[in-house]
């Protein structure tokens, strides 16, 4: 049969329009704003998704969207999309629902129509069970729509995050600012990767801080990176570029399963690079001669893991603990592990926030937490006591007693005192705990014992520091390792080299590991 154009067609003269509407919308604010955005090193909204999902795989829902013809203030105003590109794809397989807020369409910032399509988004991830991936760049609420707060939904929008938080995963990347009550979207997500000197949160930006407070600084020190990767601890992590977040945010996604009832992914066949069995000579020099002296916890992580590779979370923030994705034998697995080249390991506030955050994340999405010890206790005096040391050292304890998937403990080296049990000592339910032979488990070191039992001892000696020297050895002896494993209070005293295969093999067993718990609504978590 031969093709048969109507020169009378009623759809074609509509779908090129369609087409001319699609191309015209595509441009965002116009090639003006885009080169504006590219001179500050920025890509553009379509050109971060574009390196964010699968080529071919993106349907983007609500393209046509145009401010909100309720909002008077608005009216003869362009803005392509409403400022924000929503829709589906996969990223690297697997669906995902995404949204990118446009820069070059006044500033992004969130119109009444953007947050009616950013709200059909979360209800279409949530009742798809699929991750939900926010790519920020906007200035915050639009000011010409503020009337009758109509911003957010008055609110729906951090509402329904908290719905879906524990359900499935939520990414929300800084890529240029986020003000004002839009904060709360990277302050409720999962994972936070921001942009260095473009990516910043704030509750206010620098105009309403000078109206407000009357101090005069930059958005980069309100709310930059170095703030929030450094100082708060809410961003997660500081990158170079666009590029690399989005790189960042894949490779976060790849730990993640799609939903909380689902498993986390298993790379098939593990690495066929590194086998499980290998052994690594270099972890029987990781240690120092001295039990005082530090050394780096990443080099231990780095020579256990498949590849040596991970992904540290907040490693800048709190940096006396170590929380990391990994993976062993293929599994995902999260990695607490105390750092003793900071201020030996010791638990404060902020590392002991760290780490319950991590734990509920890692206990939410099903993915078991392997815990790397030596940690000399939590830090004491006037100053960490007025700021509630017990309080948030109880965090961490919570997160711990609460999280029941799969638990594999290593004790290194120190596992003194309430440290050893937030870091999931024996009665907190480890699948399996083990030890190297330099481990020593005790209420606190021996210098410590002797400094509060033996003191007058050591006062009334003849030679004072022989005598404080001589008990200081005589402890060490009682915390010898092996009386713990005769014990029964660890299941066995491993060869360094044999930590990665004890790790595998232990995740392996627990697997299938099912607890029960007594029915309640949810604990009463101390915040």
């Amino acid at each position: 049969m031969s093709e048969v154009t109507n020169p009378a067609s009623l759809l074609r003269p509509l779908v090129e329009d369609l087409h001319a509407r699609r191309a015209a919308i595509a441009l965002g604010g116009g090639e003006e704003k885009i080169a504006r955005q590219h001179a500050q090193e920025k890509l553009t909204a379509r050109e971060r998704l574009a390196l964010l999902i699968d080529e071919g795989t993106f349907v983007e829902l609500g393209i046509h969207g145009r401010p909100h013809f309720s909002q008077r203030a608005m009216e003869g105003k362009e803005a392509p999309a409403d400022g924000v590109v929503t829709g589906y794809g996969k990223v690297d397989g697997r669906l995902t629902a995404v949204c990118a807020y446009d820069f070059t369409v006044m500033a992004g910032s969130m119109g009444m129509t953007g947050e009616i399509k950013v709200t059909r988004l979360r209800e279409l991830a949530l009742t798809k069970r699929i991750p939900f991936v926010w790519l920020l760049d906007s200035a915050g609420a639009r000011v010409q729509e503020a009337a009758g707060s109509v911003f957010a939904g008055s609110g729906h929008l951090f509402r329904e995050e908290v719905i879906m938080s524990g359900v499935i995963p939520q990414v929300a990347a800084l890529m240029g600012p986020c003000a004002a009550g839009t904060a709360y979207i990277p302050g409720l997500a999962d994972f936070v990767p921001m942009v260095k000197g473009r990516g910043s949160m704030a509750l206010a930006g620098p105009h309403l801080v000078r109206a407000a407070v009357g101090e005069d600084v930059t958005q980069e020190e309100l709310g930059g990176s170095r703030v929030h990767c450094r100082k708060s601890g809410v961003g997660d992590m500081e990158v170079d570029s666009d590029e690399d977040c989005i790189l960042r945010v894949k490779q976060y996604l790849s730990f993640m399963p799609q939903n909380c009832e689902e498993r986390p992914p298993l790379r098939v066949g593990g690495s066929k690079s590194d086998p499980i069995d290998r052994g690594d000579e270099g972890l029987l020099d990781v240690l120092p001669e001295s039990n005082r002296k530090p050394y780096d916890m990443y080099e231990v992580i780095q020579r256990i893991v498949d590849d040596g590779d991970y992904l540290d979370i907040k490693g800048l923030w709190a940096k006396t603990i170590i929380t990391c994705f990994a993976r062993f034998g293929g599994r995902p697995a999260g990695i607490v592990a105390n750092q003793p080249k900071q201020l030996g390991g010791i638990l404060d506030n902020n590392s002991a926030d760290k780490a319950a955050r991590f734990i509920n994340l890692c206990n939410a999405f099903g993915i078991p937490l392997v815990f790397l010890q030596d940690v000399p206790g939590f830090m004491v005096g006037t100053k960490v006591e007025a700021e509630g040391i017990i309080r948030h050292g109880a965090k961490m304890l919570h997160a711990v007693a609460n999280a029941t998937v799969p638990k594999i403990t290593v004790i290194t080296r120190k596992a003194y005192g309430a440290g050893y049990y937030v870091m999931c000592g024996r009665a907190y339910e480890p699948d399996l705990i083990v030890a190297w032979p330099s481990a020593e488990i005790s209420v606190m070191g021996a210098e410590g014992v002797v400094e509060i039992a033996f003191r007058k001892v050591v006062d009334e000696a003849e030679d004072p520091a022989a005598k404080r020297a001589e008990l200081i050895e005589g402890f060490r002896k009682t915390f010898d390792v092996y009386v713990a494993a005769g014990n029964d209070l660890i299941d066995d005293v491993i060869d360094p080299r044999e930590t990665r295969l004890t790790i595998c093999r232990g995740l392996e067993m627990a697997e299938n590991k099912h607890v029960e718990r007594p029915w309640k609504r949810h604990g009463v978590v101390p915040v």
